[in-house]
């Protein structure tokens, strides 16, 4: 699974657009995060047929928090938040990317933060959004991976 949440049934902002809703429901049901590319190839049947339409969905669903860019991945993501469980406000966000198969945890953490938030502020630099990315090898993997690695 792409993201570490449970698939709930969750109340969709009323002001979506068709396009948008259409991306939103292919990132919340992707196993992985998906390139703009990958989703336009998925919704081709749907009536979408240029990347401006994907990005143009992207970009507002982002700006409404339901979605998150993957800057190291160029990938998109569903926004565990969606879901009752990520991060609220001007929360950090975190990303846990496993290097092995790809799965993506999202996490939010309040000393992470404040920690960021007080160093913005000592250099009177003012965050506009703020997104962690960690890669590595998830638990799974890890598990899986023991003996190979004795």
């Amino acid at each position: 699974m792409a993201h570490s949440h449970e698939d709930h049934a969750h109340e969709r902002p009323r002001d979506l657009t068709r396009n948008q809703t259409l991306v939103l429901d292919t990132l919340n049901h992707a196993d992985a995060p998906l390139s703009a590319y990958d989703i336009l190839d998925k919704l081709r049947a749907e009536g979408l047929r240029a990347p401006l339409q994907v990005y143009r969905a992207l970009e507002k669903l982002i700006e409404q928090g339901l979605a998150h860019r993957l800057e190291s991945l160029n990938a998109f993501v569903c926004c565990a938040k969606a879901h009752g469980h990520g991060a609220v406000g001007t929360e950090a966000i975190g990303f846990a990317i496993c290097s092995t198969c790809g799965r993506v945890d999202e996490f939010a953490d309040a000393v992470m933060t404040q920690r960021l938030a007080a160093w913005a502020e000592a250099q009177g630099f003012t965050p506009e959004r703020t997104v962690v990315e960690m890669r590595g090898r998830c638990a799974a993997c890890r598990a899986g991976g023991l003996a190979e690695d004795a």
